[in-house]
């Protein structure tokens, strides 16, 4: 009888062992994918703050463009207003967050264009620079959205992998959504 009494325990100790460490895993996991999706915000931030600098220097350059001015603040606007909870993160708070995303990318886009009709303003070395910082920005960007998906997707595997998955619905442990490419993304952007 005492045998099997030491026997329980060690069984019941080695449950409890690997329930705290696959528990420790899940919320070290869950804390990287909410890392990652911070540096997304952050670049996407950075980007944000370019922007009046942009319009800034492009209405010294024209005065009648206004309505492209208008549209690429209001796309900013719109993407520093769309929020996502990092603690209750869902798809439809991801799409909506990538779909303002997406429209202040257009946005700029058309900005270029206009651009494009100055030749003095191609050439000024504060455009330049600033065409060279929002560059990198898109490419931080694109960096930080691989960055997330990579860490929700170790993330994900661990939530959905027997037996860690017991551990995860016990303590309430949700799946994370991916960027995914926009339905235009094999299109070559529109200007004007």
């Amino acid at each position: 009888m005492k045998k099997i009494g030491i026997i329980i325990a060690i069984v019941a100790a080695v449950v409890i062992l690997w329930g705290w460490l696959t528990y420790n895993s899940l919320v070290a996991k869950q804390e990287a994918t909410k890392q990652a999706w911070a540096q997304v915000e952050n670049v996407c931030q950075r980007r944000a703050d370019l922007v009046p600098n942009l319009v800034s220097l492009v209405k010294e350059y024209t005065d009648y463009e206004s309505g492209t001015l208008i549209a690429v603040t209001e796309a900013r606007n719109k993407a520093n207003a769309t929020v996502v909870d990092r603690d209750a993160f869902d798809e439809a708070e991801l799409a909506a967050f990538d779909s303002a995303q997406e429209a202040l990318g257009q946005s700029m886009n058309n900005i270029i264009a206009v651009i494009e009709a100055y030749p003095d303003l191609k050439a000024s070395d504060s455009y330049l620079d600033l065409q060279a910082q929002l560059s990198g920005c898109e490419t931080r960007i694109q960096t930080e959205r691989e960055r997330f998906n990579k860490a929700g997707k170790e993330y994900n595997e661990s939530v959905r992998h027997f037996p860690g998955n017991l551990i995860a619905k016990l303590f309430g442990f949700e799946k994370w959504p991916y960027f995914e490419a926009s339905e235009n993304a094999d299109r070559v952007p529109e200007t004007f």
